[in-house]
């Protein structure tokens, strides 16, 4: 009896080891032919990881600055397809790129500078793994130092050296609101956005101030400067007119970052009287915390090659701003 019991007992656990081993590799098989979901957080993990590796400078940064920050922005543009050299140093490759870049992306203010909408698009470039073609917005530059080939950059030297391609025309032009002796629209009331906001900006000022300045003349296509030129040479020869005024592809005009001032006293001229007036003072004491520069000072006619012309503004940004007119120098001289 106790055998036959034996001989039961060992036959179930044989057959439940049996049912055992066959789930077991049921269960083996499904595993291989559902393979357990990807995790949905790989691509977030993966974007922190390139977010931590490259840290984008925070402050801003442009031509002539020298820093480990500018070290890390030229890494940063390689890392996104360009091909320059990463001295340290913000030179004219590494303006050509950060324009080039900014013309190709939507929305973000081309102008060389490495600011904070900059910034925030290289981030965005660097997470989604953006690659950039160089070149597709601007055209690297060449050797020919006679040409200029980035008039979009906002340190760009415009004179009797270095002129504007005949076809260029400034992205952005706006009016900016601020008070003209003439109602009528006309193009010569257009700057490029970033010189609008700051002269805005600076208007508020002189209206805070008690002062009453009038903008006169901003913008001039190539072809209204060949007609202004022209006019000048008729009514005071070349010579003259060379010293007065610009020829078409030489003129700041074109560039949509300067703009001609005036005021009442003056009956809204544009004269060298304009400098002894408490607009004139005020405009050299503060243009440059606005970012404006007045491009031909007195003293510096040798430099300049033009007169003194005291109500002749030009947006160059804060940082050389307050370098120029603190200094007492020209652009010319602060460009080398």
């Amino acid at each position: 009896m106790l055998k036959r019991s034996l001989t039961v007992a060992l036959a179930l656990f044989a057959i439940l080891f049996l049912i055992t081993a066959c789930s077991n590799g049921a269960s083996g098989n499904e595993q291989t032919a559902e393979p357990a979901p990807k995790d949905e957080t790989d691509n977030e993990k993966k974007t922190e990881s390139v977010s931590k590796q490259v840290q984008l400078p925070q402050e801003s940064l442009q031509k002539k600055d020298s820093n480990d920050s500018v070290e890390v922005l030229q890494g940063v543009l390689n890392q996104i397809g360009y091909d320059i050299d990463t001295t340290g140093t913000y030179d004219d490759v590494t303006t050509w790129a950060v324009t080039d870049y900014q013309i190709q992306q939507d929305n973000l203010p081309v102008t060389g500078v490495y600011d904070d909408a900059t910034k925030d698009a290289l981030k965005q470039s660097l997470e989604n793994n953006a690659s950039i073609e160089p070149g597709s917005g601007l055209e690297k530059s060449g050797k020919n130092s006679d040409a200029i080939n980035n008039p979009h950059d906002i340190l760009v030297l415009v004179n009797k050296d270095h002129a504007l391609p005949e076809g260029f025309e400034p992205i952005n032009l706006v009016v900016p609101d601020v008070r003209f002796p003439f109602e009528d629209f006309l193009p010569k009331k257009q700057m490029r956005q970033v010189a609008a906001t700051a002269m805005e900006d600076m208007f508020r000022a002189a209206d805070n101030a008690g002062l009453e300045l009038y903008a006169q003349s901003g913008y001039r296509s190539y072809d209204r400067q060949d007609a202004i030129f022209a006019a000048n040479v008729r009514e005071h020869g070349e010579k003259a007119a060379n010293n007065v005024s610009a020829r078409p592809g030489e003129s700041e005009h074109q560039t949509g970052l300067t703009m001609d001032v005036t005021s009442p006293d003056i009956n809204f001229k544009l004269t060298v009287a304009f400098g002894k007036t408490d607009e004139g003072k005020w405009l050299k004491k503060h243009a440059a915390e606005y970012g404006f520069i007045i491009r031909y000072p007195k003293g510096k006619e040798d430099i300049t090659q033009y007169q003194y012309e005291p109500w002749h503004l030009r947006y160059v940004g804060e940082e050389a701003a307050t370098d120029i007119m603190e200094q007492g120098i020209t652009l010319e001289e602060y460009l080398g």
